[in-house]
């Protein structure tokens, strides 16, 4: 008997914007009939130009995967026959249980339920459900922009069924994802606790006056940035020995900042109105066309990694 995970199902995805159309994408270039919605009509509307400009940057022509991609402004409509639904709102917890007490109601009582939260608890996601629905609930954090990072962290909870996990598992492993397990529901799952500690201590140098923000960068992407996706940090420790590692961080763990806040530098920034890129001023400086740089790198650069394995669909 094939399990989802080995056959054509219909996917629902709950989001239209950079998120959501990128996850949409993905399935339908896996042969998945691939439903989008959005309370936003323009964000819906717009998602298959996204998704057509995506496919050509990375070579691939989209008119016959866009067939796949249908567009319905109804929640209810979108995943009334759905074998698996994913959420992929914004990061509002409130907003969340909501979305996911609609989807309860309208979707088949075997559909898988999946939150793309990066942060987010799934079980607080779902703590409102009822059982039946708290068993099928799991999370699939994918990683901006979904459509070019490989990595998918599938989170379970302690309500969530064995089938279902595993289930998810195989459907992204075989639309071409590399799936993993996370086998604790905690904040932030692994990939974020392990970026944000990063970021809580550049950030925390930058503001005791170390370096600047631009240092920061150049260290990273010069120095132990250009092993990481050779060398994990646990090749990395074994590689120099734990009695070194062990050495190093009775030396370094005590100066680290350890502050369980954000940073105040972020709280002066956000306060002065320098938000990012968008409004040309962060960490860092930014003009519009600077801006556009960086993402345009970002995706030229991950289109090259991937090129030597992604066969078009």
């Amino acid at each position: 008997m094939k399990t989802r995970a080995h056959k054509k199902i219909h996917v629902a995805v709950i989001g239209a914007g950079l998120m959501g159309h990128g996850i949409a994408q993905v399935f339908a270039a896996a042969g998945h009939e691939t439903t989008l919605t959005d309370a936003n009509e323009d964000a819906l509307r717009e998602a298959p130009g996204h998704i057509a400009r995506s496919l050509r940057q990375m070579g691939m022509e989209p008119d016959a995967i866009l067939e796949r991609v249908h567009l319905d402004m109804s929640l209810e409509g979108a995943v009334s026959d759905a074998g698996l639904i994913i959420e992929a709102a914004p990061e509002r917890i409130g907003l969340k249980q909501r979305l996911f007490a609609d989807i309860a109601a309208a979707a088949p009582r075997s559909a898988i339920l999946a939150s793309n939260t990066s942060v987010i608890p799934i079980t607080r996601i779902g703590q409102d459900l009822d059982p039946q629905a708290r068993s099928r609930l799991v999370g699939t954090h994918w990683w901006n922009p979904p459509h070019l990072v490989p990595l998918v962290e599938v989170v379970r909870t302690a309500c969530t069924s064995d089938e279902v996990f595993e289930d998810t598992f195989g459907i992204l492993l075989a639309a071409g994802k590399c799936p993993v397990k996370v086998l604790k529901d905690v904040p932030g799952f692994i990939g974020n606790r392990l970026q944000h500690a990063l970021w809580r201590e550049a950030i925390s140098l930058v503001h005791r006056g170390v370096c600047d923000a631009r240092t920061i960068d150049q260290v990273v992407k010069q120095s132990f940035g250009m092993r990481l996706p050779v060398l994990g940090p646990m090749e990395n420790a074994d590689l120099v020995g734990l009695e070194l590692t062990q050495e190093v961080h009775r030396i370094l763990f005590p100066d680290l900042d350890g502050g369980a806040e954000p940073s105040p530098l972020l709280a002066e920034l956000l306060a002065q109105g320098h938000l990012g890129m968008r409004t040309g001023k962060g960490l860092r400086d930014w003009t519009p066309g600077q801006a556009d740089e960086v993402r345009e790198r970002l995706a030229r650069h991950l289109i090259a990694v991937q090129a030597p394995t992604t066969t078009p669909i």
